[in-house]
């Protein structure tokens, strides 16, 4: 009885996690289920600038990759708006050690993250986090094979190059 009241949360999390992975599959940005805000609604900004998680307002947000990114101020606004690849997060704000499992899609906690090398890593949680700091070169490595091939990022910086040659 012991080991089935522990094994129920062990469970319900890998089929949570799996049938979230399966939904949001393709996606190159992390909007959830039912909007379309990046990262819930955080600032991406912040966390190179303030080092923490900072909720963003959606009256500073700018629409990229499909997705809008909310941001604390005007002035992270516009950081954004002037180099959008510097500050997003890496495989889309998707969990990037789900990402390094073949690609799975995991949601967030904005308040587990890792900028490493100028580079902006999200987790599940802070356990997964965990995960991520002890070996998180080899989940980089794998996450960067699995990223292009299990989502739509290749076709939405197509779109942008083409757009940018018609300029």
């Amino acid at each position: 009885m012991f080991l089935v009241k522990k094994s129920v949360p062990l469970i319900t999390f890998i089929l949570l996690f799996f049938s979230i992975s399966v939904f949001a599959s393709g996606d190159a940005v992390n909007t959830g289920h039912f909007n379309s805000i990046a990262i819930k609604g955080y600032d991406t900004v912040a966390y190179f600038t303030q080092n923490k998680a900072v909720k963003g307002d959606k009256s500073f947000r700018v629409k990229w990759h499909d997705a809008y990114w909310h941001f604390s101020s005007q002035e992270n606004k516009e950081l954004f708006e002037a180099d959008p690849d510097k500050y997003a997060p890496q495989y889309g704000g998707w969990c990037a050690v789900a990402m390094s499992d073949e690609g799975n899609t995991s949601p967030i906690d904005p308040e587990a993250f890792d900028i490493y090398e100028g580079k902006l890593y999200l987790n599940y949680d802070k356990t997964v986090q965990g995960f991520w700091l002890e070996d998180k070169i080899n989940f980089i490595n794998k996450a960067d094979h699995f990223y292009p091939i299990k989502t739509n990022v290749n076709n939405l910086i197509k779109q942008r190059i083409e757009k940018n040659n018609k300029l």
